[in-house]
């Protein structure tokens, strides 16, 4: 299956990772995808740029060398409330939710079902990431239906079979709920350096493995990515 976006990038304002925006977008281009996603971590983490980062993100251009930039972040979910921690976030493209050690605790799913519910209906956040780890688990079901619900997609993040000892197996199991409900989802690499885009072999096979609907994947078809996104170009 081949992707035409990219949208969970981190770059060098993320200090551990190790690739500036324009080899990111050079390397994409390399690679044939038609879009990328700047999404540095919220501020909330040890290793994330300053908040000005994410509201300066107007400076940059909408396309380069072919390729759409998104501006974006993986913001923190910050509570039950599914508040995060990106203030700017509606002045941004794209939105990453996600639950990080250290800024959301892992809990019981009586806990992590709330918070991630409410990040389903807070309108600044566009998909929930990585949700298969091992110590957040939750009422996938339920949250998957209120993604149906809300237009929110979930996130098959590529470097979770290898970053997220566990979470593999969670992952496929949200997948095989997202193919029930008729949920859309996202295939992201969750690069750390340039090399890295477009990286999807985990997430792909997968996605065979389980005979996962071509068409409830949002970049997986680039006149279904534009329709998603409301790009008219």
């Amino acid at each position: 299956m081949k992707f035409c976006a990219d949208m969970h990038i981190h770059t060098i304002a993320s200090t551990h990772a190790y690739s500036t925006i324009g080899e990111i977008v050079a390397h994409a281009a390399n690679m044939g995808l038609k879009a990328v996603a700047v999404t540095d971590h919220g501020p909330a983490m040890p290793d994330a740029p300053h908040i000005w980062h994410f509201g300066n993100q107007r400076v940059l251009p909408k396309e380069y060398n072919g390729v759409r930039i998104f501006s974006g972040a993986e913001a923190n979910i910050v509570d039950t409330d599914g508040n995060i921690d990106v203030t700017v976030a509606a002045k941004l493209d794209y939105v990453i939710a996600a639950m990080h050690h250290d800024v959301f605790k892992p809990a019981s799913p009586s806990v992590i079902t709330p918070a991630w519910l409410a990040a389903c209906d807070n309108p600044d956040i566009d998909c929930l990431g990585h949700t298969g780890q091992a110590d957040y688990v939750f009422d996938y079901e339920e949250v998957v239906k209120r993604c149906r619900e809300t237009n929110t997609l979930i996130e098959l993040n590529n470097a979770s079979k290898r970053v997220r000892p566990g979470s593999w197996k969670n992952c496929a199991e949200i997948l095989k709920l997202c193919k029930k409900h008729e949920t859309r989802i996202i295939v992201s690499s969750d690069a750390h350096i340039h090399w890295a885009v477009g990286e999807f072999s985990a997430a792909s096979e997968l996605i065979e493995e389980l005979n996962f609907p071509e068409e409830l994947i949002v970049n997986a078809d680039w006149d279904r990515f534009k329709e998603y996104f409301g790009i008219e170009k």
